[in-house]
């Protein structure tokens, strides 16, 4: 858990506060959450009036695009939601509430960052049957039939926000959970799908066909019995659903039952009221209704997590048929669209260690340390990096590229393999890697047949793009990174402290280290330079003067042969060869002897 700041709680929260769910459980609520969030001093509480379709959004966006630091943004509660027309709403909505920053994402998983991982998969692996329950908080109020028509008690009473004013054609559901049933196993399938807010009592469902959703599975089952499908749409829930609930797992697979193994503990369920559906006990609000499958009508434009507007085209839609909530409640609404973002953070989290668990465990691929999917702007699927421990063989860091690719088929348009002293998250330090340790003819493959994925598609092929292998692993040894000693730099590091100067904020590399190809000869006179001894060796070099070779010929160091790091991609081996990353143009490979 996050170190708590001595932090007074917000008057506003009381209330949510004293909302607390009563059932036994291990797993913290929403509002045990946001009340933790607050303590740790990982929330704003805007208590004063904000439009929710042209205010909320734009605000919290700001600290993802206005350069803020990734440690200083946080989670934002709004206890003061109006609308253009004048309507105050009684919800709070928590925006970046789940996944703001991995402290966030963190403080409602329950784990350090470093137990994630492990966590995700022994939870995917084990997981736990949900326990139902006879009464639950989020059916304090039920409404349904007749009801339903009085202003404010339907859609149009819960505060759900524009995402992208000027863009939007409305509000959409970013954080609604979709539940729904195979009609053929009874196994239910939670997934979060965009929903746009088009009546009181009519509710959009787009399942992202491209990736091939469990809902839609279930969708053309139920069209092809001439049914309608039950449905049930959680709002706000335990964060242990939500984080499953993005998660991508198997259609048959019982997302409520792995989110029981990311708490330790069965997740409480109640039946629905008018649906034959189980939802969490401790959610905010539920929509229950039944999905059309005969008819289609035009849906958004609305900005999605790719980074562009998704324009309009036929989508389902529910006909509500009631809605059950909680006494006080809070709306949660990912911010997505442009990565970085909370929905980028939140599915990070959870996929990376997906990606690990695939290569060295199910695969078994030898020396891969972790798997990096980049999120600044390609929103995580596009660019993924594999870094590997020194020496893994070649046919590992094959094996491992293609595995890769394949986890998902719309995943790894760009898979580069890099070494451990390459930041895998940094996409200047991949750049780094590929320009200097890859040789594109002879370290790269090209995947055809790739499906796009979700987001904007090409025009050829039909959309069909493809994977690029980069093998952008040092192939022998290299001369060293060219920053000054970490002895040095530290130093430096207290003069600058000393001096008064702006904090610093390391960058790797941030500091030179060898690389293998180190001379102890070369390392005596950087280290008598260092004294400021530099002119004391200057006789020991005219004894090697010659007139034989040319000009930025290397000079050839009495050492042992350099051993073949093992990662070269094709061709001869380089284990008797002297490394050429010794200089900067290509060298002749032997030496001239002094003319007679």
């Amino acid at each position: 858990m996050s170190k708590r700041s001595n932090i007074r709680l917000p008057a506003s929260l009381k209330p949510y506060l004293a909302d607390v769910a009563k059932l036994k459980r291990s797993y913290p609520d929403l509002h045990e959450h946001v009340a933790e969030l607050a303590r740790s001093g990982l929330l704003h509480v805007v208590d004063e009036p904000i439009n929710k379709d042209n205010e909320m959004h734009p605000l919290v966006r700001w600290q993802y695009r206005g350069g803020i630091a990734e440690k200083d943004r946080k989670a934002f509660l709004f206890t003061n939601v109006v609308d253009g027309k004048g309507n105050a709403f009684d919800s709070a909505v928590l925006v970046a509430g789940l996944a703001a920053t991995p402290d966030v994402y963190r403080t409602g998983f329950g784990k350090p960052l470093d137990k994630i991982g492990e966590t995700w998969m022994n939870a995917i692996n084990n997981p736990i049957a949900p326990r139902l329950v006879s009464s639950a908080p989020c059916q304090h109020y039920v409404t349904t039939g007749k009801a339903l028509d009085k202003k404010g008690a339907a859609l149009d009473g819960i505060p759900i926000p524009i995402s992208t004013p000027g863009f939007d054609n409305g509000p959409y559901l970013s954080a609604g959970h979709y539940i729904t049933k195979d009609p053929d196993n009874g196994i239910q399938n939670m997934g979060n799908y965009r929903g746009q807010i088009k009546a009181p009592r009519r509710l959009g469902m787009n399942p992202s066909v491209e990736l091939r959703a469990g809902i839609y599975a279930h969708w053309q089952k139920y069209k092809a019995r001439g049914e309608k499908m039950p449905c049930a749409v959680v709002i706000g829930c335990p964060p242990a659903v939500s984080y499953t609930s993005v998660q991508k797992l198997g259609t048959d697979v019982d997302e409520l039952a792995v989110a029981g193994g990311l708490a330790g503990c069965p997740i409480n369920v109640v039946k629905c009221k008018t649906v034959d559906l189980f939802v969490p006990a401790e959610a905010e609000i539920v929509v229950e209704g039944y999905i059309d499958t005969e008819w289609l009508e035009p849906e958004a434009p609305f900005g999605e997590s790719h980074g562009y507007v998704n324009l309009q085209e036929y989508n389902a839609f529910m006909d509500v048929t009631a809605i059950t909530r909680r006494r006080k409640t809070i709306v949660p609404s990912f911010i997505s669209q442009v990565t970085p973002s909370e929905s980028s953070v939140i599915r990070k989290a959870a996929m990376e260690p997906v990606f690990l668990n695939h290569l060295s465990k199910v695969l078994a691929v030898k020396g891969v340390k972790q798997v990096a999917m980049h999120e600044p702007l390609t929103s995580l699927y596009a660019v993924l990096a594999v870094q590997f421990e020194r020496g893994v063989p070649r046919t590992e860091v094959w094996r491992a590229l293609y595995g890769a690719s394949t986890l998902h088929r719309f995943a790894g348009k760009w898979i580069v393999a890099v070494d451990e002293d390459i930041d895998p998250h940094n996409a200047d330090a991949l750049f780094w890697a590929m320009s200097y340790r890859c040789q594109p003819q002879h370290d790269m493959r090209v995947l055809d047949y790739k499906d796009p994925g979700h987001g904007p598609r090409g025009p050829r092929d039909e959309g069909e793009t493809a994977s690029v292998l980069i093998n952008a692993l040092l192939k022998e040894e290299f001369a060293p990174v060219a920053l000054p000693a970490r002895e040095f730099m530290e130093k430096a590091a207290e003069t600058w402290k000393r001096l008064g100067l702006p904090d610093l904020k390391p960058e790797n590399p941030w500091h030179g280290y060898e690389l293998g190809a180190w001379h102890p000869a070369l390392a005596r006179q950087a280290d008598m330079a260092a004294r400021s001894e530099y002119m004391d060796f200057a006789d020991e070099l005219i004894p090697q003067r010659r007139n034989d070779v040319e000009m930025n010929e290397a000079v050839p160091q009495p050492a042992p042969v350099l051993k073949d790091l093992g990662h070269n991609s094709g061709g001869s081996r380089a284990g008797n060869r002297r490394s050429r990353a010794t200089q900067s143009k290509p060298a002749k490979l032997a030496a001239r002897k002094p003319k007679q």
